[in-house]
């Protein structure tokens, strides 16, 4: 198969979706590699590594769009790069369709087999999205401490405190990879945190191994309420997998919260778990509504895409040669995890989170016929 990977044009998206690593591992198994020209710059991967890695550089994206029945990238598929994806090509990549009907519709329309690697299961896991999500966590606590400082809008309290002081209160919503990378983060600092979740094995897990200065307590709307005065940092953590997040967090709870207090809503990719929350970008990564800073940087991996690069491509390498070795048709008929990975096959919406977030037809991705791929 022909694999392509192109130059990712998001705001401040510095990650690529394949290291000269990647397309080595494709190449010896028989595939030809195509690169966009400058595709790794941003993660200090240069056009030479590719070609020492048997990859062959295309000096821009149309060509790597029409040459490839596979294209890889790290986000979305923006509006300019829609009128080049083709009828029975395959991407694989994030999408979060949940948060973008118009990303949805335009995929439908292409006719394109959509992979979503945030979706993709492995025994009630999502691998694919672990890397992100823990690079994600640790950043918006490094975020959080960034812009509580009095020079950036916030209250000025330092997260871990000092002696005979007291510590800033970092409340997270949402314990899994996310909000325990986070928890850890902000243990580690020395503030004071709390972790709320609905499940209550992940809060004994988190009782049992993080440090005494975190609380892991059940969580409802009462209970959201009844923290936001206390908290100076307040992080989204939640994910329904495929599905748009659920508003943890409405306009009116904002008036509890004290001025400069801060939010990082991690979850905006899904649409955000906060109310007020609307996707901003590492060039003008914050607004302020109420008195309350918001920091919804919906790539934030991409602020650190050497690491994130390298974490991603170790992660998805397996299941893009096993995508690249069986084709679409026989992907979803052989390999029941990347059938969950299927968002959108040949025009018709193949997950049903995504479907029911926006009254779509849903079709089985076994029930989908793909003809001559």
């Amino acid at each position: 198969m022909r694999v392509g990977v192109v130059r990712e044009i998001k705001s401040q998206e510095n990650r690529v979706a394949l290291t000269p690593a990647g397309v080595d591992r494709l190449v010896e198994a028989g595939h030809e590699v195509l690169v966009e020209a400058q595709a790794g710059v941003g993660s200090g991967l240069e056009d030479e590594q590719y070609r020492l890695a048997k990859a062959r550089i295309v000096p821009d994206a149309k060509g790597v769009w029409d040459a490839c029945d596979l294209v890889l990238k790290v986000k979305e598929p923006l509006n300019q790069e829609w009128p080049r994806i083709r009828r029975g090509q395959t991407l694989f990549t994030y999408f979060h369709l949940a948060a973008d009907r118009a990303l949805t519709d335009a995929m439908c329309k292409t006719g394109a087999n959509c992979f979503a690697y945030e979706t993709l299961e492995v025994g009630r896991t999502l691998p694919l999205l672990t890397p992100m999500s823990e690079v994600a966590g640790r950043m918006a606590i490094q975020a959080g401490a960034q812009w509580l400082e009095k020079s950036r809008g916030g209250s000025g309290i330092l997260l871990g405190g000092v002696p005979g002081v007291d510590r800033a209160h970092v409340l997270v919503l949402g314990g899994g990879v996310v909000g325990t990378q986070a928890a850890r983060m902000a243990c580690g600092l020395g503030a004071d945190v709390t972790v709320l979740d609905t499940n209550l094995e992940r809060l004994r897990y988190l009782d049992e191994v993080m440090p005494r200065n975190l609380k892991a307590i059940y969580s409802t709307p009462f209970k959201i309420r009844e923290l936001l005065p206390w908290a100076d940092l307040v992080i989204g953590a939640v994910l329904i997998p495929g599905a748009a997040a659920p508003r943890l967090i409405r306009r009116e709870d904002l008036k509890l919260m004290k001025p400069g207090s801060v939010i990082v809503d991690v979850a905006v990719d899904q649409g955000g778990c906060v109310e007020t929350c609307r996707p901003t970008t590492h060039a003008d990564p914050v607004f302020t509504i109420d008195g309350v800073l918001h920091y919804c940087v919906a790539n934030m991996p991409g602020a650190v895409p050497r690491t994130s690069t390298f974490a991603l491509t170790n992660a998805t390498l397996p299941w893009v040669l096993r995508l690249a070795q069986l084709g679409p048709k026989q992907a979803l008929k052989r390999s029941p995890e990347l059938a969950t990975a299927a968002n959108v096959m040949a025009g018709q919406v193949t997950y049903k989170a995504v479907a029911e977030t926006f009254g779509l037809p849903y079709t089985a991705p076994t029930e989908v016929e793909l003809v001559g791929v």
